[in-house]
C-alpha cells in the first residue's frame, strides 16, 4: 500500500494535482509559495536525490516544484546570470572553480555534503581476488605478481579526466615495464561490462572505478591502497604535460547540495530539510544496484528508495511535514 501511494503521488505530481488523498500537502501552500526550481543532472544517483528531495517537498511541505535537467557548469552558470535554479543538488565540486567564486560572492550556501563520504575514486580487484590474495590490495605486492590479475589494467575511455589522472600514476610505477597491459576501455559500459564478466567467471581484475555507481553497489570490489594523498602528485598526474609525476592516491570528492542564498532566506524550512538530506555511498550503491537490476526509471528508483528508506527519509522532515507524509511511512 505504501508503495501504491507512493507511486501514485508521483503520478499526481507529473499532472500538478494532489487532491485530498495525499494529506494536507495543499493546505501547507502559503508556507511553500511561489515555485521552486531544482537540478536533476545527467546522471543516476542524481535522479534519485532530485526525486526524493522532490517529493519532500511537494508532499511534507506543499510545495510547487518545477525539475530542470542539466549538469555541472551549465547550472553554476544560470545561477550567476539569472539566480536560478533555487537548489542545485549533487554538485561535484572537485574541478569547479565556479563553486567557489559563487561561494565567496555569497550568491550561494552550501547546505551539506549530500553524498557520503563523497564521490570515491580509485583502483579496485573484485573482493574474491583480495580475500585470495591479500598482497595485491597494496602497490607493492601487484608489481610483484602482475599475473594474479590478469596482468592488465583496465583504464578509462578517451575524454575522462580519470584517463590522464591514471596516465600518471601508471608512468610512476612504470606498470608496463613491470609487465602489465594497460588496456584503455572505449566507454564507461565496456568498463563496467569487463568488471561483471570477471565476476561471472571469478577471473582477475584491475582497474579504475568510481562510485557510488551501480557497479560496486551491486559487485563486491576492493580498493587497492594507492598511498596517502599527495596533492602536488595528484595534480601533476591529472596533467598530461606534467613530467614530475608522482604517487597519489585520489582524494574524496565533495559532492554538496547548495542553494542561492535569496532562497535559504525565503524557504528556511526547506533548507533545514535539505541539510539533513544526505545518503550514504553504501545506501546509494544499494539503490543504483537495484535500479540496473530491474531495468528501472529514476521515478521507479525514487519510489523503491522512499518504499525501502522511509526510516531515513523520514528523519530529514520536520515535524509537520512528517505528519502529512504519515501514510508513506512504515
Amino acid at each position: 500500500m505504501k508503495k501504491f501511494l507512493i507511486t501514485t503521488a508521483f503520478a499526481a505530481a507529473s499532472v500538478g494535482a494532489f487532491g485530498g488523498a495525499f494529506g494536507g500537502a495543499a493546505a501547507a501552500q502559503e508556507a511553500c509559495e511561489g515555485e521552486i526550481v531544482i537540478t536533476e543532472m545527467n546522471w543516476a544517483s542524481a535522479a534519485v536525490v532530485t526525486g526524493v528531495a522532490t517529493f519532500l517537498m511537494e508532499q511534507g511541505y506543499g510545495c510547487d516544484v518545477k525539475v530542470i535537467p542539466s549538469s555541472t557548469t551549465p547550472a553554476l552558470a544560470s545561477v550567476a546570470e539569472t539566480g536560478k535554479p533555487d537548489i542545485v543538488t549533487e554538485l561535484w565540486i572537485n574541478g569547479t572553480p565556479a563553486y567557489g567564486k559563487l561561494s565567496e560572492a555569497g550568491t550561494i550556501t552550501t547546505l551539506t555534503d549530500v553524498l557520503l563520504p563523497g564521490g570515491v575514486e580509485g583502483w579496485w580487484i573484485p573482493t574474491y581476488l583480495a580475500e585470495e590474495y591479500p598482497e595485491l590490495t597494496t602497490i607493492e605486492g601487484l608489481l610483484a605478481n602482475p599475473e594474479l590479475v590478469g596482468g592488465r589494467f583496465n583504464q578509462c575511455p578517451e575524454g575522462w579526466g580519470c584517463k590522464n589522472t591514471n596516465a600518471g600514476i601508471i608512468r610512476a610505477l612504470d606498470l608496463e615495464g613491470n609487465g602489465f597491459e594497460v588496456f584503455q576501455h572505449g566507454s564507461g559500459e565496456t568498463m563496467a561490462t569487463s568488471i561483471a564478466s570477471a565476476y561471472e567467471n571469478k577471473e582477475p581484475w584491475l582497474g579504475y572505478y568510481w562510485g557510488p555507481t551501480s557497479i560496486l553497489g551491486k559487485y563486491d570490489m576492493t580498493q587497492v591502497d594507492l598511498g596517502p594523498y599527495n596533492e602536488k602528485n595528484h595534480m601533476c598526474n591529472a596533467d598530461p604535460d606534467c613530467l614530475d609525476v608522482g604517487m597519489s592516491s585520489y582524494p574524496v570528492g565533495p559532492v554538496k547540495t547548495v542553494v542561492t542564498t535569496d532562497f535559504e532566506g525565503k524557504y528556511p524550512a526547506i533548507a533545514e530539510m535539505l541539510t539533513d538530506l544526505t545518503f550514504t555511498n553504501d545506501q546509494m550503491n544499494e539503490v543504483l544496484a537495484w535500479q540496473e537490476s530491474n531495468n528501472a526509471s529514476g521515478e521507479e528508483t525514487t519510489v523503491y528508495f522512499l518504499t525501502n528508506y522511509s526510516d531515513v527519509w523520514s528523519d530529514w522532515v520536520s515535524d509537520a511535514a512528517r505528519e502529512k507524509l504519515a501514510g508513506f511511512i512504515q
